[in-house]
């Protein structure tokens, strides 16, 4: 969709493919910024609006997403016309994380799937360690593998808070499958004290991380369950990791 305005000879607004979070938000703005002075990024919708005298081919400004990420753009569909401006970077996640904050209907999803967890981790269990120890298989298998539904995004989202996955980002690629590892480990009952000390490592560290970005008030996305849910940091998430933490100290005792 291409336009006349006023002092600006020329707008261009792209669809973008492949934007997950604000992270995707800034790199697509920064890399569209250094050919093209006016642009302006939102998630959602996910499009570029692109302004000036002279504006680069498709082919070029895709060229130069290609180098920050596996990011495209399409040209906007004729009958799509956005009446709102974009929404900055991290407007998606202050709502999330403003919307209900703690209630049931935010946090239904996780609450859900860990209780089911809990209930299924009965089958079998004649005492409490061995309850703990299914639990924890649940808990790794299918938290791991939320994750590897969409890596990049749950590594871009990880590492907005996690102190590790943001100093070194292979340790925030690795995360998924260092979870599924462990649940393995639980599964079927290999190497299980091993495993007990890293699940407790990953877990404290993990919970550090949180703890710091509540501690700072930052709005940003929980990424316990990769990006296949919206929901917000919040002291559910420390409690999550805690309580992690705490079983596998049980465990080890």
């Amino acid at each position: 969709m291409i336009t006349s305005l006023g002092d600006v000879s020329v707008r261009q607004i792209y669809a973008i493919v492949g934007m997950h979070c604000a992270a995707c938000v800034s790199k697509v703005q920064q890399a569209l910024q250094a050919m093209v002075p006016m642009v302006r990024v939102s998630l959602h919708p996910p499009q570029a609006v692109v302004e000036g005298d002279r504006i680069p081919s498709l082919a070029d400004l895709n060229q130069s997403l290609a180098a920050v990420g596996a990011y495209r753009l399409d040209p906007m569909p004729e009958e799509v016309t956005p009446e709102s401006p974009p929404a900055p970077p991290n407007a998606e996640l202050a709502a999330d994380a403003t919307t209900v904050p703690g209630g049931w209907s935010t946090y239904a999803p996780l609450l859900i799937i860990i209780g089911l967890i809990a209930v299924v981790s009965l089958r079998g269990a004649g005492s409490l360690h061995d309850w703990m120890l299914h639990f924890m298989a649940g808990f790794f298998l299918v938290f791991g593998a939320f994750k590897l539904l969409d890596l990049r995004g749950f590594h871009q989202a990880y590492a907005e808070y996690d102190l590790l996955a943001r100093r070194w980002p292979v340790y925030g690629l690795a995360y998924p499958f260092v979870q599924l590892t462990l649940g393995l480990a639980f599964l079927f009952e290999l190497a299980v004290q091993p495993a007990l000390w890293l699940s407790l490592l990953l877990m404290l560290v993990s919970g550090l991380g949180v703890f710091v970005a509540l501690r700072r008030g930052r709005r940003i996305r929980c990424a316990c369950l990769g990006t296949a849910l919206k929901l917000p940091m919040s002291s559910v998430t420390l409690v999550e990791d805690l309580g992690m933490a705490a079983m596998a100290i049980l465990m080890l005792l």
